[in-house]
């Protein structure tokens, strides 16, 4: 804004100004003016007259200070800023306008809703950062060449309920939420559940790429003889999962690598806590549920075409379902029961009842809680799930699982040096630990008189004869 004398003009008006001026002095033409300032010939007439009669006044914009003519309703103001401080108090812009059109019936745009809440003073929700160099990662070019996955534990049903953990995956190439997934914690049984989806509704992905988290990759140190033999430690459970079903793991090394997802959580955060809320829901299980009904409103929005058309998402094999699974392996005991953590296996008796004690057989802990024996790439028996509360989790060593026996009183007291005491107990002869020295026979002993009978008749020959 510029002064011009007592009045205050703005930039385009003040350059008016002069030159119509100059073109009432008669110093140019009404030409020379209008090519100076871009206006025909009949518009700086018409700003002459007005200059003449008003002065620097005239050459204003006449609707300065006037009410648009499109303003919104002051019912409709006060609507909205009555809905800004109660329903919709944490809501961006942007959700807040479509819940407005959508929801409410107030067809307002974006900026308007902006407008409304700087006059009331209200903050944004989120604080607008500078932004930063990043350098550009070409996305994939077809759908299902890479897949994001990553869990965010957050309050998603703030204080009505219990806090959640949030499994989600994205396409790379298209940025479509191809699955959401609720769990406690973030766990093998989460991501699992994921992979499981994605081979069921979409097909099986060329790559996944995620964090570095223990359940992902190995991130220990210890590396056994074999693994230093073949370069490479033993993967994952999930890990195994992968490599079963032909699927390459990218692992990223730092959050912004994958900011795809990352950038979903924040989305999710703002907006999936609010429509939980506005529909009442307090469980896990309902916040499942509603979880279809949110991506398939979400997708359309924010998904994007790919640059190649063609998906290249692999169907599943068979047995998708018994590949889904930790696999271990346990030696058959000579009762024919096969342990694993808590559960025990009876196998049953094989062909002409031929036993397997002392075989060593593979076990499968499926998804849905199924544990498969086979042995030899044969199938011997499927024990049912459980219960509909199994988790699929790690599970330790049998050996580790099993408690330590407490030593028998004569192993504890050879320990403590009791050897004597155990050696004065026939019974306990042959738990000493001191082998004793073996008896010397009796001098009447059949060995002594052949022994004495051979030293005799050596002795005979050695003598001169008289």
């Amino acid at each position: 804004m510029e002064t011009w004398g007592t009045v205050t003009m703005s930039r385009k008006e003040a350059l008016r100004a002069g030159l119509i001026k100059a073109a009432c002095g008669g110093e140019i033409s009404n030409a020379e003016g209008a090519a100076a300032l871009r206006l025909s010939v009949r518009q700086v007439q018409r700003l002459k007259r007005r200059y003449e009669a008003d002065d620097v006044r005239g050459l204003l914009h006449r609707g300065r200070g006037r009410p648009s003519p499109r303003a919104r309703a002051i019912e409709v103001r006060d609507r909205v800023a009555e809905l800004l401080q109660t329903t919709y108090h944490d809501v961006n812009d942007c959700h807040l306008t479509e819940k407005l059109c959508e929801v409410e019936g107030l067809p307002i745009s974006r900026a308007a809703v902006r407008r409304i809440r700087c006059a009331l003073g209200l903050p944004a929700k989120r604080r607008r950062r500078p932004r930063q160099y990043r350098r550009r990662r070409t996305p994939a070019a077809r759908m299902g060449a890479l897949v994001q996955l990553d869990g965010s534990p957050f309050a998603w049903l703030e204080a009505r309920g219990p806090a959640m953990t949030l499994h989600g995956a994205i396409d790379d190439a298209t940025g479509t939420v191809l699955v959401l997934y609720f769990r406690p914690t973030e766990d093998l049984h989460g991501y699992v559940t994921l992979l499981q989806w994605l081979g069921t509704h979409y097909g099986l992905p060329l790559a996944l790429y995620g964090d570095r988290l223990g359940v992902f990759v190995r991130n220990d140190r210890h590396w056994t003889l074999e693994e230093e033999l073949q370069g490479a430690q033993h993967p994952t459970h999930f890990g195994q999962i992968l490599r079963a079903l032909g699927i390459a793991y990218l692992a990223a090394g730092s959050p912004q690598a994958k900011g795809r997802i990352e950038r979903l959580w924040l989305t999710l955060q703002d907006r999936l806590v609010v429509e939980l809320r506005l529909r009442g829901i307090a469980t896990l299980e309902a916040a499942n549920a509603f979880l279809p009904t949110f991506l398939a409103d979400y997708n359309p929005r924010f998904a994007h075409a790919p640059a190649e058309a063609t998906p290249v998402w692999r169907r599943p094999p068979r047995d998708f379902a018994d590949l889904l699974s930790c696999g271990y392996t346990r030696r058959v005991a000579r009762d024919h029961t096969v342990r694993l953590g808590p559960r025990t296996v009876q196998l049953p008796p094989g062909r002409d009842g031929r036993g397997y004690a002392g075989t060593r057989v593979e076990l499968r802990e499926c998804l849905d809680g199924r544990l498969v024996v086979s042995a030899h790439g044969q199938r011997l028996m499927t024990q049912p799930t459980p219960g509909p509360a199994f988790t699929l989790g790690p599970r330790s060593h049998p050996q580790a699982e099993r408690q330590r026996r407490p030593r028998a009183p004569q192993a504890a007291a050879a320990r403590r040096g009791g050897h004597e005491g155990m050696a004065r107990n026939p019974k306990n002869r042959r738990l000493s630990s001191r082998p004793s020295a073996p008896p010397r026979p009796a001098a009447t002993h059949p060995w002594r008189r052949a022994a004495r009978a051979a030293a005799m008749q050596s002795l005979t020959r050695r003598s001169p004869r008289g």
